[in-house]
């Protein structure tokens, strides 16, 4: 029953029944999303993606973020621009994150949403897309409860197999199926199954996210039109959750939480791109980087004698690369969050271009440090001591990081986010107007009438 209870959710959830706090969740959600967007949107894999799939694109209605909306690169079909947003949203490693399953939420579901809604010949208004985008997060994030750990620690990459699902109940919404319809929205994104975490640290790990948000567009657009898939899709014996689950079922469970607990109101902000484990370590560094300063020191490859920092085991197992080669890869190395967080007090964007990456001053640093799993501490948890040369001892404990629930990010906080990550491509004009663009959703008369204003 578990389908057909997610379907009639979704299709009969109204704007009135959401929180107001659900309703902040999604304008800070997709204003995330879209700074992440633009500042992916020129990187290497999200290039090589839009330049490769090019002379497959159709119809152009739908924007490709970071790049003119009047010009020939800025526009592509639906479909391939739920893909290429996709994969730029979550190139850096950058986009939010729901902390009890580690799914990134917003990706797979606004990407397809925002390519589908520019499709449209009818307006949607900021509210009809709000409301689309809660449906399709809440969807993914109950799925992701339901198989949660035993899904991930089989080796399928979590985001992009429920992000699916997501995107096409968020399309779906968009599309105003009917309960049926809705069912065989689900059952065909359900069979979709995309991700393996063998990837992390690839190109093929954005592609993840992309191909999710395409897949989910597919998946609702095709049942809109008559296409049909299993109405037992999610949990029938050699369904989506017997299948996939490792033997995590709670499906039932979450489902019939729908709409009681809001999972969006769970999300949480980055304050660094990379895996979100390594932000304990990562905001501890900084503090430490900060203290040596003020007491007139540097800490680099020549002042550093060790570096001991206390994890939780998630840490080591999802981070611990100790020689990364490449920025990609250094997302996936909390030796070197580590490490430019304590030589630069700062680890964003430009902390994991590929040159820093391998150069020698944090080649040295990444030897000094060692990381320790500790099963005492939490996820959002650290300690850490570091000793110099001359005998100086520091230590920071990181109760909680910046950017988890306990200590979020503020609205401020978020504004320079996104202009650190959208300054770079679109400029400072640009950047002001995608800004006051992005935020401004839900009084929005047509959401595609957006994009062409920046």
């Amino acid at each position: 029953m578990a389908t057909a209870k997610l379907a009639q959710w979704a299709v009969n959830l109204q704007f009135s029944q959401l929180p107001s706090s659900a309703i902040q969740a999604a304008n800070r959600s997709f204003y995330n999303w879209a700074g992440c967007a633009i500042g992916g949107s020129s990187h290497p894999a999200t290039l090589k993606a839009s330049t490769a799939l090019r002379p497959f694109f159709g119809q152009a209605t739908s924007s490709l973020l970071g790049r003119s909306a009047s010009s020939q690169d800025g526009k592509a079909d639906a479909q391939h621009a739920a893909l290429i947003n996709g994969i730029a949203s979550h190139v850096h490693d950058y986009d939010d994150t729901h902390l009890e399953t580690i799914i990134h939420p917003t990706g797979p579901v606004a990407s397809a949403l925002l390519a589908q809604a520019e499709a449209l010949e009818i307006p949607t208004s900021g509210k009809d897309f709000l409301l689309a985008l809660v449906a399709g997060i809440e969807a993914e994030c109950k799925l992701g409860l339901a198989v949660w750990p035993k899904h991930y620690d089989l080796g399928w990459h979590i985001t992009s197999t429920v992000g699916s699902i997501g995107a096409a109940v968020a399309v779906g919404k968009l599309l105003q199926l009917d309960e049926e319809k809705m069912g065989h929205a689900i059952s065909i994104a359900a069979t979709q199954v995309t991700g393996l975490r063998d990837q992390f640290g690839s190109d093929t790990k954005s592609f993840h996210v992309g191909r999710s948000a395409q897949n989910g567009l597919l998946a609702a657009v095709l049942a809109g039109n008559g296409y049909t898939g299993s109405l037992h899709a999610l949990e029938a014996k050699r369904g989506w959750v017997n299948v996939v689950g490792a033997g995590s079922n709670r499906l039932e469970e979450m489902v019939g939480s729908l709409g009681t607990i809001w999972e969006i109101e769970k999300n949480s902000f980055k304050p660094f791109p990379c895996g979100i484990v390594v932000h304990p370590s990562i905001d501890g560094c900084i503090q430490l980087h900060d203290e040596i300063r003020e007491r007139g020191l540097v800490a680099n490859q020549d002042t550093i004698e060790s570096v001991k920092a206390r994890v939780h085991p998630l840490v080591l197992e999802l981070t611990g690369k100790k020689t990364p080669t490449d920025g990609l890869q250094a997302k996936f190395s909390v030796y070197h969050g580590a490490a430019v967080g304590l030589v630069i007090g700062k680890a964003g964007p430009a902390q994991y271009e590929d040159q820093l990456v391998v150069s020698q001053e944090f080649v040295g640093v990444r030897e000094k440090i060692e990381a320790i799993a500790d099963g005492n501490l939490m996820a959002d948890e650290a300690d850490i001591v570091l000793t110099l040369k001359d005998g100086t001892m520091l230590r920071r404990h990181v109760e909680h990081a910046i950017g988890s629930l306990e200590a979020p990010m503020t609205d401020d906080q978020l504004q320079t986010k996104f202009t650190d990550q959208v300054m770079p491509v679109l400029g400072q004009n640009g950047t002001a107007a995608a800004s006051k663009a992005f935020r401004s959703m839900e009084g929005a008369e047509s959401v595609a009438k957006i994009t062409p204003s920046i």
